[in-house]
């Protein structure tokens, strides 16, 4: 869906909200974000400094009942890098904010706030704007793609791809390991791969103490 979504991209009208739709979509689908966590993330909240491949500071991660926003370091693992500085470096100038302007919006929207500066995107407009590419790039899918769903294969993917659950666990912003589980999903050869897997480093652990 996504290699034919920014595909299209350079045909679209307004190319730079089409970019911006495409952007917090992807970077759902490799680090989980929520779709109102993504919303509320400003262009400062980027921490490329931070780890071996930069961090996103999400402040608005979902908390308790009662307790607030939980806050957490998502690493920019997974290609997330890469998508964040394709559109920071060069799409969203295009929408007339300043880069320096404190609480300027990471996905910012057309509409512009009375002050002149950009407003934030709101969730429907990401949620609706999935569901018109997976229409026409999925048009078999079975199942509805909501935002959630995507974390449900960005879990699943980081799973599949080696990543522990705790991990996984910290990067979606769960409290609950068992809620991380039931976010993955694996094929049904699973079990058969993962027996070859094992098989595959005892047999490398051996031949490195032959040698």
């Amino acid at each position: 869906m996504f290699a034919g979504w920014r595909e299209e991209l350079s045909t679209c009208r307004k190319f730079a909200p089409a970019a911006r739709n495409y952007t917090a979509c992807r970077l759902m689908s490799e680090v989980g974000l929520r779709v109102n966590e993504a919303c509320k993330l400003d262009l400062a909240d980027i921490k490329w400094e931070l780890g071996r491949f930069g961090k996103l500071h999400v402040r608005h991660g979902k908390g308790a009942r009662g307790s607030g926003p939980r806050e957490r370091m998502v690493p920019l693992i997974n290609n997330a890098a890469a998508t964040l500085r394709w559109f920071v470096e060069d799409v969203w100038a295009q929408f007339g904010d300043g880069h320096t302007r404190p609480g300027a919006s990471l996905l910012p929207s057309e509409r512009k706030n009375t002050d002149g500066s950009a407003a934030r995107v709101g969730d429907e407009t990401l949620r609706a704007a999935l569901a018109r590419a997976a229409q026409a790039h999925l048009p078999d899918w079975p199942e509805v793609i909501t935002p959630h769903v995507l974390r449900h294969f960005c879990a699943s993917q980081l799973y599949l791809g080696g990543m522990d659950l705790v991990a996984i666990q910290a990067t979606l912003g769960h409290a609950w390991i068992a809620t991380t589980m039931k976010y993955v999903h694996v094929p049904s050869t699973h079990i058969e791969d993962a027996w070859i897997a094992g098989q595959q480093r005892v047999a490398a652990q051996l031949e490195g103490l032959r040698r």
